[in-house]
């Protein structure tokens, strides 16, 4: 699954369609300079310090990856949208990275394991999270952590996970749960924002 838009089209959406126009949305493709700068800003805060093995879920065309390999770690991104992963490829050419085609649910890493787990918008649409996030916790190192931004959109027919529920999830998987609030952060979406958006980063 790729990042979906702030109109949060449900899964079975055709991803490789909708990929060359998907970096036109301002959290998507970053290119405003103060969106771009919130975001690293925030990954600064969420990553460690020193260069880590990270591996981006649902990476779409990239954007977050390209962020992080400029901080120094060394990326993989998995997506399930042959499209999106080549624009990734072309977007992160010349940096510390590779992407693959896959599941985020169950990412084509074999034996590799990673300090981060980076995921955006995308637990919310894929079945039986409890055992997801079980999963993904296993492709973790010792100490490593998982940076989860998720979020609730819509009124009349709300969709996503709600912090506290995603912090229940996660609960008998570690107890070094952090959720940082992101709706107020206008620069992050490229405007003001009424929904709940929010990261959670669990150290497990």
């Amino acid at each position: 699954m790729s990042e979906k838009s702030d109109e949060r089209t449900p899964p079975g959406v055709d991803w490789d369609a909708m990929a060359a126009a998907f970096d036109e949305e301002p959290d998507h493709g970053l290119r405003d300079p103060e969106v771009r700068a919130a975001w690293a800003g925030r990954l600064r805060n969420w990553l460690p310090e020193r260069r880590c093995d990270l591996l981006d879920l649902g990476c779409g065309t990239g954007s977050l990856s390209l962020l992080a390999a400029a901080q120094g770690h060394r990326v993989t991104g998995v997506d399930l949208s042959p499209a999106m992963i080549d624009l990734a490829r072309a977007k992160l050419a010349g940096h510390d990275a590779a992407f693959l085609v896959g599941d985020a649910a169950a990412p084509p890493v074999g034996e590799e394991r990673f300090d981060v787990l980076l995921v955006r918008h995308v637990l919310w649409t894929l079945p039986g999270p409890a055992r997801v996030l079980r999963h993904w916790r296993d492709l973790l190192r010792p100490g490593g952590r998982l940076v989860l931004v998720e979020g609730v959109w819509g009124s009349a027919a709300p969709v996503g996970i709600p912090a506290d529920r995603l912090a229940g999830l996660l609960a008998p998987l570690t107890d070094r749960v952090r959720v940082e609030r992101l709706s107020q952060d206008a620069r992050l979406w490229g405007g003001p924002v009424t929904d709940e958006r929010y990261a959670v980063v669990a150290m497990v």
